[in-house]
């Protein structure tokens, strides 16, 4: 089930959503201001948040900014500010999509189904890649010539393969390999990398596309 973070400080809107999200099959949190709203993202994990840019406590673009610090979650603005500058300034700090209001209940979740397919490919889109002689395509879940891989080798590389070119940082990766409890738990991290070098790189220890980026993360580079 996703559940999905609705942020806003009109009672109305928020009761909308709460019930027709409900009745989609989404679970749903609510926070009425920004400061509420970090609190809440960060602990509940939401899968997407609805951000309105009118709150009470501070500006959305300042929640935005704060989310986007420490996760990549899916965002939808959804405001009463309909002009250019608004929408160009919250795409370019971070927001997947943008909606004003008055707005229909079917857009915006058509709008969230669409962000939410555009995540799970990650930002190339690329579902398969070449690792030296190595053909990993990850629709398939298939490694051609056959490797042997754990089910957690495969899921990390799989996050890497799917965001091919892009640096994952290691709270990401451990976020959604291990979850929220290991965010700080990099050990696991470079013991896993260590073994699909072992099992994909000409050279493990002169890896030249399962990349580290020292103290951030790692990118899978083709």
């Amino acid at each position: 089930m996703m559940r999905v973070l609705v942020v806003d400080d009109d009672p109305s809107i928020v009761r909308t959503l709460q019930i027709n999200l409900r009745i989609r099959g989404y679970a749903v949190d609510t926070a009425v201001d920004g400061a509420g709203a970090l609190r809440a993202a960060l602990r509940v994990r939401p899968d997407l948040v609805v951000l309105d840019l009118g709150l009470p406590d501070m500006d959305g673009l300042a929640v935005l900014a704060g989310l986007r610090s420490w996760s990549a979650v899916p965002v939808v603005v959804l405001t009463g500010r309909d002009d250019h500058a608004a929408k160009v300034g919250a795409l370019d700090a971070g927001a997947d999509d943008y909606l004003t209001k008055p707005f229909h209940v079917e857009e915006l979740v058509a709008r969230m189904r669409a962000v939410a397919r555009r995540r799970l490919s990650g930002p190339s889109g690329v579902s398969a890649v070449r690792i030296g002689r190595f053909l990993v395509d990850v629709a398939d879940r298939t490694v051609t010539p056959p490797v042997r891989l754990t089910p957690t080798e495969w899921h990390l590389l799989e996050i890497l393969v799917r965001r091919s070119g892009h640096l994952v940082t290691h709270r990401e990766l451990l976020r959604e390999v291990w979850g929220p409890a290991y965010e700080g738990s990099t050990n696991y991290l470079r013991q896993y990398v260590t073994q699909l070098r072992h099992k994909l790189e000409e050279e493990p220890s002169r890896p030249r596309h399962l990349l580290t980026e020292q103290g951030v993360g790692y990118r899978l580079v083709p």
